[in-house]
């Protein structure tokens, strides 16, 4: 049974970091990180829905403002989630460009920013296109844990470690999915179509059991109806099956608050991407500069007991070793190091 949702990095493991996640079904996406992302196609950039950002460091954020031209006059909305102060460095962002005649444009643009920090407190503001995206803040809240993010089929939890400044670990977790038993269809008599839909969708935005659901079939005998309760159909022709976790960790010094933070959010992951910045052999200078080594990479996600492992986020100094890096991950996650 497929995913929810493909991921891929957009540049090579040298690149900026960003990290793409389309879904299967629909023509929306995500992206973990705003680098340098002039590698997608526009069509791919006005998919966008939200946009989580680890922190502001260049090469995590200059992407802002190529992704603000494609989808300027042509996207209505555009969520963004970043830590301290994202807010305000959006707005200078914006404020950078005069904004004379945007206000005009047909499609009004409103950026959606969310602001949190450590301590669990999410704090909202607007900038809308038709306001020369002046400034517009809204009520701190409480999030629940450390979600980030939440829809009926997914989420997206984050946790913050040290960079010698708070960066996000994020973590994207399809919900449960529901398997459709083909092989007990029969045994209710009827056969897939459209409300097969209709009650996945209904059991993911917890309808109630006894809520009805219209089975609509066609067959050898021709189209037949038929409403059961939720309850029943569920039981019957559906199954739940795990969903999918990804891990997007970049930028964190080696240490063992990080790593425990990591553990918290990331325990079992299934696909964890995870910076690789320096071969161990060159720990000193990683350490200098709050960043990991490929072995310690592969020590984290052997901790954290991650199914696969991507590394990324190689040094330039290293252009042309990158099979050098990902081995020294990988024995380290397999315990050979």
């Amino acid at each position: 049974m497929a995913s929810l949702f493909d991921h891929h990095l957009v540049n090579d493991a040298f690149g900026d970091p960003a990290l793409l996640v389309s879904f299967r079904d629909e023509r929306r996406a995500l992206l973990f990180d705003l680098g340098d992302v002039s590698a997608l196609r526009p069509g791919v950039l006005l998919r966008l829905t939200h946009v989580f950002v680890t922190h502001t460091h260049m090469d995590h954020f200059c992407g802002f403002d190529h992704l603000l031209r494609i989808v300027l006059g042509r996207k209505a909305a555009l969520v963004m989630v970043g830590g301290p102060g994202f807010a305000a460095q959006v707005e200078h962002k914006l404020r950078a460009y005069t904004w004379n005649v945007v206000h005009r444009y047909e499609v009004e643009l409103v950026i959606t920013v969310c602001e949190t920090d450590a301590d669990g407190i999410a704090r909202w503001s607007r900038f809308s296109s038709r306001r020369g995206f002046g400034r517009e803040d809204g009520d701190a809240v409480q999030r629940g844990g450390d979600v980030l993010h939440e829809e009926a089929t997914f989420r997206v939890r984050g946790r913050f470690v040290d960079h010698g400044m708070p960066c996000l670990a994020l973590a994207l977790e399809e919900k449960a999915r529901l398997r459709v038993a083909t092989e007990r269809l029969a045994e209710l008599g009827v056969t897939t179509g459209a409300w097969l839909r209709e009650l996945r969708h209904a059991v993911l935005n917890g309808a109630p059991d006894d809520t009805p659901i219209a089975v609509r079939w066609r067959d050898r005998g021709g189209e037949h109806a038929m409403t059961r309760p939720l309850a029943e159909l569920r039981a019957c022709v559906l199954d739940e099956v795990a969903g999918v976790r990804v891990g997007y960790v970049t930028d964190l010094r080696y240490t063992e608050p990080n790593v425990e933070a990591l553990a918290a959010l990331l325990p079992d992951v299934d696909v964890l991407y995870i910076e690789s910045v320096f071969l161990h052999a060159d720990a000193a200078h990683g350490e200098r500069k709050n960043h990991l080594t490929a072995r310690q990479a592969g020590e984290i996600a052997r901790r954290l007991g991650a199914k696969a492992v991507v590394p990324f986020h190689h040094s330039p100094r290293y252009q042309g070793r990158a099979a050098d890096l990902a081995a020294e991950a990988r024995a380290a996650w397999m315990g050979r190091a």
